[in-house]
């Protein structure tokens, strides 16, 4: 059984701009790590080539010039790649809760190494209650100790709504990805993009719901750059056309990196992004995020926390922001059984509303 962590393609300065955008062309389909298990604290996704410890020329002589070592040590300390571009704020975001209304129940069931399926039953007082049925396979090309391609992850709900998306190590520097969304029996969204991991930088570009007959569609492209081996620079660029429109935003990052927090900064035309990740401890971690829009012409302050009680097999997750929103999960694991109980709450105190979700998942 294998389990694959999600990942959004955009990085979130630009989410709000290109939901703007598409809600007028359609939105680009956000896609998934193909990592299969969670990456670790302030460690990249993918990290690139580095030397093995002890690994170095043979000295010919007993004194080394001083020019000859610098560039012996550069060999032996390369920078690290420093992951995807839309990743930089991840570490932080996943220490949020998530948002669930209603009872929602989950199994999963894994046929074979390579194949899993797994069945969504969401019963909600808000909207509609869903089913969705859901399908992973992950192919037998091994690129390192858990990554296996080519990836493919698609679910339908009973109205025949599909998602998927494939994801393929075309070489050892390479990955494609294809994603696309249908609504019924209508096409939405899909998408393309092509990832080059070099040792010290990753460069992504992304081609978004294109049709060459109007003459439309979206293009992104991010830039990652590791200049030390805790900090990171990097770019974006989206550019957007359709019939007597179009434009671009242009947005830079900044992430520094230490031993137990991660602190990353994104400044463009459409806003900026902060966000500060820290690990006290091994049970304790926190997260603070800063958000402002020039287009909404809004800013917010959010504070999360999540504690791990292994012993107890128990997950915390809080949050509240400047908003006077105040959420909570709690996770609950009943090993040795296969399963996992989750009690979601938020609470909104400006609009005075409560949302409560129960989730059960199976496998």
């Amino acid at each position: 059984m294998y389990w694959l962590a999600p990942i959004a393609t955009y990085s979130p300065l630009s989410h709000s701009f290109i939901h703007f955008l598409f809600d007028r062309m359609g939105s680009v389909l956000a896609a998934s790590s193909p990592n299969p298990p969670p990456p670790t604290s302030g460690a990249a996704v993918a990290p690139g080539l580095t030397v093995p410890p002890g690994f170095g020329m043979p000295s010919v002589s007993s004194v080394i010039p001083e020019a000859a070592s610098g560039q012996q040590q550069e060999e032996e300390n390369p920078l690290p790649n420093p992951g995807a571009f839309d990743e930089c704020h991840r570490k932080c975001k996943e220490v949020f809760p998530m948002q669930m209304e209603g009872v929602r129940l989950v199994v999963n069931k894994g046929l074979s190494n390579h194949f899993q399926v797994n069945h969504t039953v969401l019963l909600s007082t808000m909207g509609d209650s869903t089913y969705r049925f859901g399908a992973t396979y992950v192919g037998k090309k091994q690129t390192g100790p858990a990554e296996f391609f080519p990836v493919m992850v698609g679910d339908m709900d009973n109205s025949g709504s599909l998602n998927a998306q494939i994801i393929h190590q075309v070489s050892s520097s390479v990955r494609s990805k294809l994603a696309f969304q249908t609504q019924q029996n209508k096409f939405v969204n899909w998408q393309g993009d092509a990832e080059i991991r070099g040792e010290d930088f990753t460069a992504t570009v992304t081609l978004g719901n294109p049709d060459v007959l109007v003459g439309s569609g979206i293009v992104v492209t991010h830039y990652l750059q590791s200049i030390t081996p805790s900090l990171a620079l990097g770019g974006e660029l989206v550019y957007h056309r359709r019939p007597g429109e179009e434009g671009s935003v242009m947005s830079l990052v900044g992430r520094y990196s230490g031993s137990n927090f991660i602190a990353t900064l994104t400044l463009g035309s459409a806003g900026a992004h902060a966000s500060y990740y820290h690990r006290a401890n091994d049970q304790l971690q926190l997260g603070v995020e800063y958000e402002a829009s020039t287009r909404m012409q809004d800013t917010s302050v959010s504070l999360a926390y999540q504690l791990d009680v292994p012993k107890a097999n128990l997950l915390f997750k809080g949050s509240v922001d400047s908003n006077w929103v105040v959420g909570a999960t709690l996770e609950k694991k009943l090993l040795p059984l296969p399963l996992s109980l989750v009690l979601c709450t938020f609470l909104n105190h400006r609009k005075n509303k409560f949302q409560c979700g129960f989730g059960v998942t199976i496998g």
